[in-house]
């Protein structure tokens, strides 16, 4: 048989040499394109479901919110179990599928399910689906930090202290504190790499969320005859654009329209909550407004000092390698743009 094969391959040269140039074609594609994860996930496929529910306890967050939502998904076609966990001001549904299911034809069948679980919970809380990256996705953490700009071309960024080299003049460092840092990374730098193909999300770590704060007198509130919820109404009902119809004047059309969205500080002071004997009660009587930062749990430290950063999540079954590299391009674009 051995000396068959032989013969066969001796006598027929160009297809034996055609054949083994196909395969080390083949293996170099292959060696190209095959994805190489350093932690490979080996996990069970799963849909994830976070319900926020702020201000309520464990039990409420199960009663109310979880127990509905996980009723509703078990009805998911191809569903092996579903698994919940319940914490305060939160909860979390974990939907696993038999293995061999299509991850996104997943999605769509429990974004069907939350639909019609939707009517079942409370208005106050919000329900979603996780991004569609594993707990291994995170390949990718960076940290935004302040740099140098020269004075005559500031749209320009560098990353250390020395001399511009288009007019040779001393680089002047940034002055942004974690809460602008953060700002930047919310607004800009997160929406730049989430443009790379194959990212699933980009999370924010670190820094100062900014925030306008009322910090209100009670003293004050109690002196203008004003209510607490009164004052969180007027200033849900301010921060609003409002549309009208049309008038026409000259052959020409003109649009009502009324401008109310919030913008500065002023903006809120200026808000009406009230009127005590024909004279309005604006927010600057009752209280003081400033731009502070939310609430945080955590931060973000490199080599000892606090900076602000965020972590590259990979979508699901993509290169890891070849998501790094987008990645990388897309940072190179943002430190080089002019």
């Amino acid at each position: 048989m051995i000396k068959k094969f032989i013969e066969v391959c001796l006598r027929n040269r160009f297809i034996v040499i055609t054949v083994f140039a196909f395969l080390i074609l083949a293996s170099i594609w292959a060696v190209k394109e095959t994805p190489v994860d350093a932690i490979p996930d080996i996990g069970e496929m799963q849909i994830i479901v976070f319900a926020d529910w702020p201000g309520r306890s464990p039990k409420d967050i199960e009663n109310q919110v979880i127990y509905p939502l996980t009723t509703q998904l078990m009805g998911t076609p191809k569903m092996k179990v579903v698994r919940s966990f319940s914490g305060f001001s939160m909860g979390m549904v974990n939907v696993i599928f038999k293995e061999g299911t299509d991850y996104y034809w997943a999605r769509t069948r429990v974004l069907e399910r939350m639909d019609v679980a939707k009517r079942l919970l409370p208005a106050e809380a919000s329900v979603y689906m996780a991004p569609d990256a594993t707990a291994l996705g995170q390949i990718f953490w960076y940290t935004v930090e302040n740099g140098y700009y020269c004075p005559k071309h500031p749209q320009k960024a560098y990353e250390k202290p020395g001399k511009c080299p288009i007019d040779r003049e001393e680089l002047i460092p940034s002055q942004y504190d974690l809460g602008g840092l953060r700002s930047i990374q919310d607004w800009y730098v997160r929406y730049q790499l989430t443009s790379a193909y194959g990212v699933a999300e980009v999370a924010s770590v670190g820094g100062y969320v900014k925030q306008y704060q009322i910090d209100v007198d009670p003293n004050k509130m109690l002196a203008h005859n004003v209510k607490l919820n009164e004052v969180i109404m007027a200033v849900r009902r301010s921060n609003i654009d409002v549309g009208a119809k049309v008038f026409e004047e000259g052959g020409m059309q003109f649009v009502v329209r009324g401008v109310g969205f919030i913008k500065t500080v002023e903006d809120i002071e200026s808000i009406v909550v009230g009127a005590k004997e024909g004279v309005p009660v604006y927010i600057r009587n009752i209280g003081a407004v400033t731009i502070g930062s939310d609430f945080r749990i955590g931060a973000l430290d490199k080599e000892g000092k606090e900076v602000t950063g965020g972590v590259v999540l990979m979508r699901i079954g993509e290169n890891p390698l070849r998501v790094t590299e987008r990645v990388k391009a897309k940072i190179s674009e943002l430190l080089n743009f002019a």
